[in-house]
Formats: C-alpha cells, sequence, structure tokens
C-alpha cells in the first residue's frame, strides 16, 4: 500500500453532500498546506503560529524546546503524500530539533507531541533521524519518575532533571492523564532502544494504581507522587482524567492483546463511568458529566468528546457479549457532541457544554464557549465512520470542514475563535500544533480508504500519531507505508 495509490484511488460519492469523497480528500490536503505553509512563511522553526499577527506564538508547555508544529505535523505530511514538505520538515530536525535545554517542560505534553510525532515518523518513513530523536528525548523524560512512588513530575526541567507539579493541582498532586498517557509512547521506546526502564516505569505506575482503592471504582484525577494517596476527588472522563482511560484500552490493543491487565483496569472503569457519570438529558441526549466528592456536575467537555470513538474502538473487547452496547453507547455520544456543534452559530462546538439551566449541549458561560480547533468530536467521527460506515460520520466531518474553512479560514493560517455562538466570531490568533496533528489528519482518515493505517495494525496515540501494534511473535515491527 502507498499513500499515493491512496490518494488517487476512485472512491463512491457520499451522497448526503453530493460530492466525491476523492474531491474531500483534495480539499483537506489544501487545508495542510494552508496551514503548514503559513506556519512555514512567519513561524519556521518556532513552536506555533500566530496567523493575524503573522508570528510565532510561544508556549510555556515546551520551555525553550522549539519546532512543535514541525514535529507534530511530520506523520500528517507523510499520510496525505506532501513528500517535499516532510522532506523539509525532517532536515530541519535533523540540524535543529535541540533537547539540551535548561527549561521546564510538561513531561506529558512534550510525550505526546515530540515523543510520539517522531516515533510515528520512524514507523512511517523509516528514516533513522526520529528513532535516534525520540530515543533521546524519551532518556531526558526519565528523572521526571525520580519521585518516592515512581509517579512522574508533570513538570521537569531537561538540562537539572529537578521535577515539580502544577502548583494548582490538589496539594502537590500528580495529574491522572498526564501520568496516565505515557504507556503507549514508553512500550515503544523499550521496543525501539532495546533499553526496558522505559517499560518498566510504566509498568510501576499501574501497581501504584492497582494498589489503591478507587471510590465508587472511580479513578480521581489528583495522586500524590510522594505519598501514593490520591488528591481531591474529582472525576472527570474530560480534561485532567480524559486520556488515561484512551491509554489503558489502546494499551491493550497494542500488545496485540496480551496485556490482559490493562484490560480489565478498561472494562472495569468504563462500567463505573456508566453507573456513576453517563446520564440522559430530558432531550434524550447521552453524556458524561464529572464527578466532585460524590456530586455529579452537569458539563460535558469538548475533550470528554474522544470517548465516543474510545468505546466504539473498543466494543469488540468487551466482557459479557456487551459488544453492541458499547456500540449505541459510542454512537450516542457522537450523537451529543455533534449536536454542540450544530446548536452553535459557527457550527464549532464550545470547550464545554452543559445539561442544567434548561440548556442541552450549549455552552452557558463565556469562558466556555471557545473553540481552539480542537480534534475530539471528529476523531470520534472518524473511528465511528470506519467502525459502522455509517454515511453520516462522514456527512458530519463535510460540516466540519465547511465551518472551519468558514470560521477559522485566515489568510494566512488557521485559527481559534473566542465565541462559537457569535455571528462575527473574534479570532484568538493562535494556529495550534494539534489542528495539523489531529485535526486534519482525523478529517482526512474520515474519507480515506480503511486500508490508509488500518485500525488492526494501528494505534493511534493521544495526539492521533499512528504507533504499530505490538506483535507478540515479533521482534522488530515494520509497517512502513512507502
Amino acid at each position: 500500500m502507498t499513500t499515493k495509490s491512496n490518494l488517487k484511488r476512485s472512491v463512491p460519492c457520499v451522497a448526503v453532500f453530493g460530492s466525491v469523497v476523492h474531491n474531500v480528500m483534495v480539499a483537506e490536503i489544501k487545508m495542510m498546506k494552508h496551514a503548514w505553509e503559513n506556519y512555514k512563511r512567519h513561524a519556521w522553526g518556532s513552536n506555533e503560529l500566530k496567523p493575524l499577527s503573522k508570528q510565532h506564538h510561544s508556549s510555556s508547555l515546551f520551555g525553550t524546546i522549539r519546532g512543535a508544529t514541525i514535529v507534530d505535523a511530520l506523520d500528517t505530511l507523510y499520510i496525505m503524500g506532501m513528500h517535499d514538505e516532510f522532506k523539509e520538515a525532517k532536515e530541519w530536525v535533523e540540524k535543529n530539533l535541540d533537547f539540551n535545554v535548561h527549561a521546564e517542560v510538561s513531561v506529558f505534553e512534550v510525550n505526546i507531541r515530540f515523543v510520539g510525532g517522531l516515533l510515528s515518523a520512524y514507523y512511517l518513513s523509516g528514516e533513522e533521524v526520529f528513532r535516534t530523536k525520540a530515543v533521546e528525548l524519551g532518556e531526558k523524560l526519565l528523572p521526571a519518575f525520580n519521585t518516592p512512588t515512581g509517579i512522574p513530575w508533570a513538570l521537569l526541567n531537561m538540562k537539572s532533571g529537578i521535577g515539580r507539579n502544577w502548583p494548582w493541582a490538589s496539594g502537590g498532586s500528580s495529574i491522572l492523564a498526564e501520568f496516565g498517557t505515557l504507556h503507549l509512547e514508553f512500550m515503544h521506546l523499550s521496543q525501539l532502544s532495546g533499553n526496558p526502564v522505559f517499560a518498566e516505569k510504566m509498568m510501576n505506575i499501574r501497581k501504584v494504581l492497582n494498589r489503591l482503592d478507587k471510590p465508587q471504582g472511580l479513578y480521581p484525577n489528583y495522586l500524590n507522587p510522594n505519598s501514593g494517596q490520591w488528591g481531591q476527588h474529582h472525576v472527570s472522563v474530560g480534561g485532567l482524567g480524559d486520556s488515561f482511560y484512551e491509554y489503558l484500552l489502546k494499551a491493550w490493543l497494542m500488545s496485540d492483546k496480551t496485556d490482559e491487565e490493562a484490560r480489565k483496569m478498561y472494562y472495569d472503569a468504563v462500567q463505573a463511568i456508566e453507573t456513576h457519570l453517563i446520564r440522559k438529558s430530558n432531550g434524550g441526549l447521552k453524556y458524561i458529566a464529572e464527578w466532585k466528592g460524590g456530586l455529579l456536575e452537569h458539563k460535558m467537555g469538548h475533550l470528554t468528546c474522544f470517548a465516543g470513538g474510545m468505546f466504539a474502538l473498543g466494543a469488540d473487547g468487551a466482557p459479557e457479549e456487551s459488544s453492541s452496547h458499547h456500540m449505541e453507547l459510542a454512537a450516542e455520544i457522537a450523537q451529543t457532541c455533534h449536536e454542540s456543534y450544530v446548536r452553535s452559530a459557527t457550527k464549532l462546538g464550545p470547550e464545554a457544554f452543559r445539561f442544567d439551566g434548561g440548556v442541552e449541549a450549549i455552552a452557558t458561560r463565556q469562558n466556555e464557549k471557545y473553540y481552539i480547533l480542537r480534534p475530539e468530536v471528529i476523531e470520534t467521527h472518524m473511528y465511528m465512520w470506519r467502525l459502522t460506515h455509517d454515511p453520516k460520520y462522514r456527512q458530519w466531518g463535510w460540516e466540519a470542514v465547511q465551518a472551519l474553512e468558514k470560521t477559522c479560514r485566515v489568510a494566512s493560517g488557521y485559527s481559534g475563535i473566542r465565541d462559537v455562538y457569535s455571528n462575527q466570531p473574534i479570532h484568538d490568533d493562535v494556529q495550534q500544533s494539534f489542528f495539523l496533528a489531529e485535526t486534519l489528519k482525523y478529517l482526512y482518515l474520515m474519507f480515506s480508504d480503511d486500508d490508509l493505517l488500518p485500525l488492526e495494525h494501528w494505534i493511534f496515540n493521544s495526539e492521533a500519531h499512528p504507533l504499530p501494534i505490538i506483535r507478540k511473535d515479533s521482534q522488530a515491527i515494520d509497517n512502513k507505508i512507502d
């Protein structure tokens, strides 16, 4: 299979918008080119682009590491057949990507974007520089685990190896979604380097979690790395918790379904989530609430919308022949998240939406009305299309393309907006690196043939970087796309 042949292959029409799927993919490549070329023109080598200001955007998440958009975009460039752009990105990585910086970084963000992006680029292209850089960065992150429990710090100074946690995080706690979203990348680092330490760090996190009692079977978002005890009892499948659950499922799938511990942890967690967090609105919409000390907040974040795809991806392995139930739940969450889009003036969804005070799937607070080019709703639609082939998911994907083009495209890239309910939205002037890594990739895969990065061979990390399944009968992994 080649990327180029996938782009040329004739595909059927989608009746709901009367256009050839192939042409939609071409449109998505043009979106990627617009985002990439303007990043290159105005912010090359920096982390992100400010498309209105036409200059670079800095984020403290990466310290003084540079090139987040370049590394995040590598695999999207490759699978879209943008090989000249991929080559120039590779050359920048070879000459300029430097981790020997005296600065504090987010271990989680650097892992999912940089480690994940480099690993994926290596597996897709076979270029050795990406493997070397990924392992080098992985080694730089290891001091974050130097805590009494082995639960890593959220923040790490890359030069000194000194770590700490976010000052706002429940008495110095580490965050579930952050230390729970390292497993896929670190298992591959051990696989590629031959050094078991990366995998050992991950399995130790499992041991700590399995020793702890879970309130109502739920995992609180905060865990103290010194005492090994839970912090504040706040549970969310959105921000602070989300990708922990995603990585339990994907750890099992990536192990070629041999990691039974991860499988049990995932399905036990989903059962508790369904019992205690999932509710149905008066209007019939299923949503995932947040749990704070036993009380529900009837709010669902855009980040939480990834869960529809997760439930669908995990349906086949569900216990007690409940596969169809998991698929129904996935479809209901997908519908709810779609409603959060169609109920806005821009047809893009807010950062969070509520089910109280007489509203459903609508943001009621000004600080929840923004959209920053997030991928989670589109991610779920992609999985639902791949696993059901119901054409409505492609229709919803096309609607998202149109909304992005109408509202977020500006002369020099793409920008988030401050209020999805405004007929004249104000742009936030940031082209997030994950827009190229995730949003555009998931849209492209929704309209590609299923044999481009097939789900039975590839697992997507939390930043949508594809990693191959580690086959139990193979020491090496050869899933390169020519």
